[in-house]
């Protein structure tokens, strides 16, 4: 049977490979977004063309709790049900230390924090009533080993998504596995148009001497996802080449 994934975010970058991912497997797919309509009405036409599926694309600041609310109620009164749900949606306010402002931290934490909390509250009780679910957190190496001034407030937000991933495992058990992935540097658009010099020097730190594509942090959510990794819980997966 057919699972119903919601993913954050998923209009474009990580967010788009995880939706593609599981809709290459079969599975009904819910892309939230909240700026790119296009790129989502897009995506959502591409995969049900292509894999034969049900996709909706829902439009949600999930930053706001009355809309969140709205949201899952949609998504339960179309399938039924949510089997997983994948916190992707991220900011990263990039600006020097001195520049930054109280007002970056805030928006950051809405977003990055905050949010997933939201979402998971609400796909978490629908998950409780069937005794059963996934809750994938995407958060970063910069909340566990790699670290930078320039975005102090993003670092911050990704060590607190691994700690709610934590915390959200024992609220959630027996019945909701609660697990996080944490890449480091991805070939997305927003990346690429980082300064030539960071990605040089970015690179020769990876031991792969590459940025990860997109479609690998998916699949590593998929396995998550899987039920080959039912015995997985509140773990905290790098995805990273070696850093």
């Amino acid at each position: 049977m057919n699972k119903v994934v919601l993913v954050t975010g998923a209009s474009r970058g990580i967010g788009k490979a995880i939706a593609e991912e599981f809709a290459r497997g079969g599975d009904n797919v819910i892309l939230n977004y909240i700026k790119n309509k296009d790129k989502a009405e897009k995506l959502r036409n591409e995969l049900e063309n292509e894999y034969k599926i049900k996709a909706l694309a829902i439009q949600t600041d999930i930053s706001k709790e009355h809309q969140v609310q709205k949201m899952v109620e949609m998504i339960i009164k179309e399938f039924g049900k949510i089997d997983v749900l994948v916190n992707n949606a991220g900011i990263a306010i990039d600006k020097e230390f001195e520049n930054r402002t109280v007002e970056d931290w805030k928006k950051t934490l809405n977003v990055n924090l905050i949010a997933p909390f939201i979402v998971s509250k609400y796909v978490g009780n629908e998950m409780l009533k069937n005794k059963s679910g996934k809750i994938i957190n995407v958060s970063s190496t910069n909340g566990i080993n790699s670290f930078f001034p320039t975005s102090i407030d993003y670092d911050a937000s990704k060590a607190g998504l691994i700690n709610l991933t934590h915390n959200l495992a024992i609220q959630f058990a027996p019945y909701i596995n609660v697990n996080c992935v944490a890449p480091c540097w991805v070939n997305t658009d927003m990346n690429k148009e980082l300064p030539k010099e960071l990605i040089e020097d970015e690179t020769e730190k990876i031991y792969k001497k590459r940025f990860a594509q997109p479609s690998e942090i998916a699949k590593v959510v998929a396995f998550l996802a899987s039920d080959d990794a039912d015995y997985i819980n509140s773990e905290v997966i790098k995805v990273d080449g070696g850093y």
